[in-house]
């Protein structure tokens, strides 16, 4: 991670909340411009070490750069990459983005609060500092965990609809087009016959004749229709990443129980 990529020299001091005018009335005020480099050349150093836990890495780095807070615009999207570019690099998560910060946006009270309570005026080592720290920690793992459950139970629910579409349309080779449609279709849920062509790499014909199959199963259903360009979806694969969403963002992880906090897909009516 090098500091010349991600810090072009701002030279304004921004805030959060308030007055667009002045920070008279702000809810934070970052470090001064003059502080930025060298507390962004010493985060980086810290997202380079492996001396901690990747977890505990992830979130320090998180909670530290949005103190910093360097951009007038964007440190939240930053802040939210570097949980995932740390989980990457410690090997905790090489292949998948945990939806950690879709957590952290549902329990958006305590993830603030805990956040709040690391930027504090004193010593690093007093029981203060302490405190907030293994209340950012906790929280941040409390978010992970809800993830990484939520998932893992999405994770089952594709693995069943890849058996019921297996059974629909019988035993098919490991290199035929149909079974490695089959096999896209939960990374990929609206193609159109070129896209799925080049995902499978097998012809227009072969890809065509597949698809085919899949509609006459009801695996996938045609969505828009013109002869140029046909576009297909996998309905069980979009309702499923829907109920996910959903999930996500209900403080009870079911929607049943707790209605979604934030903007989320609707379910289609039967």
């Amino acid at each position: 991670m090098e500091l010349g990529s991600i810090y072009p020299g701002a030279n304004k001091q921004n805030w959060i909340g308030g007055s667009i005018y002045n920070p008279c009335h702000a809810e934070f005020i970052p470090p001064p411009p003059e502080y930025i480099e060298p507390l962004l050349q010493d985060l980086c150093n810290f997202c380079n070490d492996d001396a901690l836990p990747a977890l505990v890495q992830s979130a320090i780095a998180h909670a530290q750069f949005e103190t910093i807070h360097p951009f007038v615009d964007g440190n939240g999207r930053v802040g939210r990459a570097l949980i995932q570019m740390i989980l990457r690099r410690r090997g905790l998560a090489p292949r998948i983005v945990p939806p950690i910060s879709l957590i952290l946006a549902t329990r958006s009270k305590a993830y603030i609060g805990a956040l709040t309570a690391t930027r504090y005026r004193g010593s690093a080592t007093s029981s203060q500092a302490q405190l907030a720290l293994n209340q950012w920690i906790g929280e941040f793992a409390l978010c992970t965990l809800r993830a990484v459950q939520n998932v893992e139970y999405f994770e089952g629910v594709i693995g069943q609809i890849r058996l019921h579409w297996l059974e629909l349309i019988g035993e098919l080779r490991s290199d035929a087009a149909a079974r490695l449609l089959l096999e896209m279709l939960p990374g990929t849920p609206i193609i159109s016959v070129r896209t799925a062509s080049s995902f499978i790499q097998r012809s227009f014909k072969a890809t065509n004749q597949a698809i085919s199959i899949l509609l006459e199963h009801n695996i996938l259903k045609e969505r828009h229709a013109n002869r140029r360009n046909r576009i297909f979806e996998a309905p069980e694969i979009i309702e499923a990443f829907t109920n996910l969403e959903r999930q996500l963002a209900s403080p009870a992880s079911d929607t049943r129980l707790a209605l979604p906090l934030r903007s989320v897909p609707q379910r289609k009516r039967r």
